[in-house]
């Protein structure tokens, strides 16, 4: 089968390869997918460059957890109607040495969910990490239904999804942060009632003027490193910062001042959803994508040939939302 793959770390197009590799069999509790699309995420150039782990994790690695296909073959234990369904996958590559960036891909059959019909095909490589962390910190703790939220980076992959999700699932409102007027109008469409252009716009008193000076419920953020004090100036007292990712690490928070508004702060990662969590967020993602609710913000679509210009697209930050490659 044809793949895209590396075996040693370092910068995209220095290390990324395209060759032909044996076709993987699924084992028992397994399906095997012909894949169509694969999604490119910030996590798979991040393991790529070695930022989490400065070591291999496997001799060779086929890269990216999201990806839509086809079933083509099943293992034992597996039903043999599956055989034909079209499917998004998830984790495909956490914790595995072979991802969604190749013609044919085996994983545990729970990690194929079926994609509803009138969905299109490369919005499936869409779902496991951007649609699924945005609906994650939408649904978390009780939800948002009645509350004012605001998604920092709301044109982005995740935020693009955490706009739509908060507006569908009972906010009473849904403010945005983006960099750009294009971006604006993405993030308008996508359900927000107000949207803040952080690069010209004093954030943090715009917000306020926004709330009546209140503050907003939940805020839904892609960069806890950059916006932290801002994030602290725009909760109410006892609200909360749902936080999926910080471009600094170690973080330095200031403790009075959360301590003095009561406020929360949440993180998470999708790789590690508890089953209970997943669940969830899979069923009211296939409830919205069953009724064609959800808008997919794909930014660019290349083919598997291409991979190295897409991870370098993501890791520039030059891409408006998702990057996809076409592999089938």
């Amino acid at each position: 089968m044809k793949a895209a793959f590396y075996d040693r770390l370092g910068p995209a197009h220095e290390v990324l390869q395209i060759g032909d590799l044996p076709a993987p069999q699924p084992a028992p509790g397994e399906v095997r997918v012909r894949v169509l699309w694969s999604g490119v995420n910030p996590s798979d150039v991040k393991s790529r460059l070695g930022l989490r782990s400065g070591t291999m994790p496997f001799p060779r690695v086929i890269p990216h957890s999201d990806g839509m296909g086809v079933i083509d073959a099943v293992g034992d234990g597996v039903a043999s109607s599956r055989v034909g369904q079209r499917v998004w996958t998830w984790n495909a590559a956490w914790g595995r040495a072979q991802g969604t960036a190749c013609e044919l891909v085996c994983l545990p059959q729970e990690q194929a969910v079926p994609l509803p019909e009138g969905v299109d095909a490369e919005a499936g490589a869409c779902l496991g990490i951007p649609a699924l962390t945005a609906l994650h910190a939408v649904l978390m703790d009780g939800g948002i239904a009645g509350k004012t939220v605001l998604v920092a980076g709301g044109a982005g992959a995740v935020g693009h999804y955490a706009v739509q999700m908060a507006s569908l699932l009972g906010a009473a409102r849904v403010i945005a942060s983006v960099s750009t007027p294009a971006k604006a109008a993405l993030a308008r469409a996508a359900g927000a009632d107000d949207v803040v252009l952080y690069k010209t716009e004093p954030l943090a008193e715009r917000v306020a003027a926004l709330t009546g000076r209140q503050g907003v419920d939940r805020i839904i953020e892609v960069d806890l490193g950059v916006n932290s004090q801002a994030d602290l100036d725009m909760l109410r007292p006892g609200g909360e910062c749902v936080a999926y990712g910080s471009s600094a690490s170690p973080l330095q928070l200031p403790f009075y001042p959360l301590i003095a508004k009561n406020l929360q702060l949440k993180f998470f990662i999708v790789y590690h959803l508890t089953p209970v969590d997943r669940e969830r967020a899979i069923a009211t993602l296939t409830t919205l994508l069953t009724h064609g609710r959800l808008q997919h913000n794909i930014a660019a679509r290349l083919p598997l040939d291409d991979i190295a210009t897409a991870h370098a697209m993501v890791e520039g930050g030059r891409a408006s939302g998702n990057v996809v490659l076409s592999v089938g």
